[in-house]
């Protein structure tokens, strides 16, 4: 007889022991070859139910990777489960809110569906942003199709800053033909830190893929999450460090200049990110910031010295007397002369 020799990877190797192990279980359990304590035979029916199982998370992407698909990988990972992805749009922002949406074509969702339901069919699927009437279409005609154990919707009709992510007819649109067909459907606080909401669904997925109901899945996602705010809530961006930076350029420039796009090269960050920071932290847009601190400094000089309105002006950068007034008395609503004589 002809023996022939082979060699086996170690990722092999433990692929064929897992393999014999579960096939071993199962043949045990389902002949009853053999006696099993209550907590034993529990113990082989967790394991075998916790095999690795694929989820598919379909939704938009966060460069920060406080949200998003990054945060469902970063979550399914981190509980053992495997996620793949669909993306349906790409967002540019920060910590503070969403500068801008790219919402990904309709036929490239679709193609990638199909792509990972034709090569592993997950019985768990996830769905976060769809902002379009289109990808809406998609994602209804997959879910028809291939028919998952559980759907997940997070519902994201508003970001965690309180941005509209899509539109109200869009909105009813998904309420009337996506939720019919979901299993869970997560409606978080907006007010829930930055993501927290997607972690909590992406957690109650990993949960529902290793055999929980929805009831075990939901209790132990709370715990997870309760894990993670404690965790998380130092996680921060610069917005503090750059808010106070913008004040000190602003005490040291604001005679020479007064506009936004100079304080934002100066602390080598977009306009609009600056704007971001200072209406989250200060409440105010950096225009209004700028403009009142020179008010102040206005108010100031015209109360504690002798100088003339016209003196002050030019102090203050002001190419004239007149450009002053007109400035002070629309803050002010009256003109240097009359505030200095009340």
């Amino acid at each position: 007889m002809l023996k022939r020799s082979f060699f086996l990877s170690k990722h092999e190797q433990d692929d064929c022991q897992e393999l014999f192990y579960f096939y071993l279980c199962s043949i045990l359990l389902q002949n009853r070859q053999i006696t099993f304590s209550y907590i034993e035979a529990k113990n082989i029916e967790r394991n075998m139910k916790k095999r690795t199982q694929p989820i598919l998370t379909i939704t938009g992407s966060d460069p920060t990777s406080g949200s998003g698909i990054q945060a469902d990988i970063k979550t399914m990972t981190a509980l053992g489960g495997y996620a793949m992805t669909v993306i349906t749009s790409i967002t540019a922002q920060t910590t503070y809110g969403i500068q801008q949406f790219y919402d990904i074509p309709a036929s490239v969702v679709k193609e990638q569906i199909e792509a990972v339901m034709n090569d592993f069919q997950p019985r768990i699927v996830k769905i976060g942003m769809v902002r379009t009437m289109d990808i809406l279409n998609v994602v209804v005609a997959a879910l028809t199709k291939y028919r998952p154990e559980h759907v997940i919707y997070d519902a994201v009709p508003v970001s965690s800053q309180g941005e509209q992510m899509m539109s109200e007819s869009m909105a009813e649109a998904i309420q009337r033909r996506l939720l019919p067909l979901c299993t869970l459907v997560l409606r978080l606080d907006g007010s829930e830190m930055h993501g927290m909401a997607n972690r909590y669904a992406s957690a109650v997925a990993v949960y529902l893929s290793e055999g929980d109901t929805v009831e075990q899945a939901q209790q132990r996602a709370r715990q997870y999450i309760g894990t993670q705010i404690v965790r998380t809530s130092s996680i921060e961006g610069r917005g503090a460090e750059l808010y106070h930076s913008f004040l000190d350029n602003l005490s040291e420039h604001y005679t020479q200049n007064r506009d936004v796009h100079f304080y934002a090269d100066l602390l080598n960050v977009s306009s609009r990110y600056l704007a971001q920071v200072t209406r989250r932290i200060g409440g105010k847009a950096p225009k209004a910031i700028i403009d009142e601190y020179l008010v102040e400094q206005a108010e100031r000089q015209l109360l504690c010295t002798d100088k003339t309105v016209q003196q002050t002006a030019y102090e203050l950068g002001f190419s004239s007397q007149a450009h002053f007034t007109k400035f002070f008395k629309k803050m002010k609503g009256e003109s240097p002369k009359e505030f200095r004589k009340s």
